[in-house]
């Protein structure tokens, strides 16, 4: 059974940092595209960060660039977010994605470019 399973998430200040886990079972992350998306109510699913799991390129939306790094554990099975300096409008729910893929990432990230999908986590930054 494929499934994904996101973790870490919660409540932080602002400036704080996150590391955000998303455990692949089912299947291995070999020849995939997994992304991070995130989620406000009231807003559409936005891609956040990809990885290609056939070359290790990755993607990140302008907001968080510089802030926030994608990695892949191969003997976990997991893709992990950590973000750092993490602000209020960081607050969301996070999703991570995958699809099987020769040829990696699509960027812009689209949440119809995915087919497997986590439950989410909260991620708050408040103080």
């Amino acid at each position: 059974q494929v499934q994904l399973v996101e973790s870490g998430g919660g409540l932080v200040q602002p400036g704080g940092s996150l590391r955000l886990s998303c455990a692949a079972s089912g299947f291995t992350l070999d020849y995939y595209r997994i992304g991070w998306f995130r989620q406000v109510p009231g807003k559409e699913r936005e891609g956040v960060s990809c990885i290609s799991t056939s070359d290790g390129n990755t993607y990140y939306t302008d907001s968080v660039k510089g802030r926030f790094t994608i990695s892949r554990d191969n003997a976990k099975n997991t893709v992990y977010l950590q973000m750092n300096s993490l602000k209020p409008e960081d607050t969301a729910v996070y999703y991570c994605a995958a699809r099987s893929s020769w040829f990696g990432c699509k960027w812009p990230a689209r949440t119809n470019d995915y087919n497997f999908w986590g439950q989410g986590t909260q991620v708050t930054v408040s103080s």
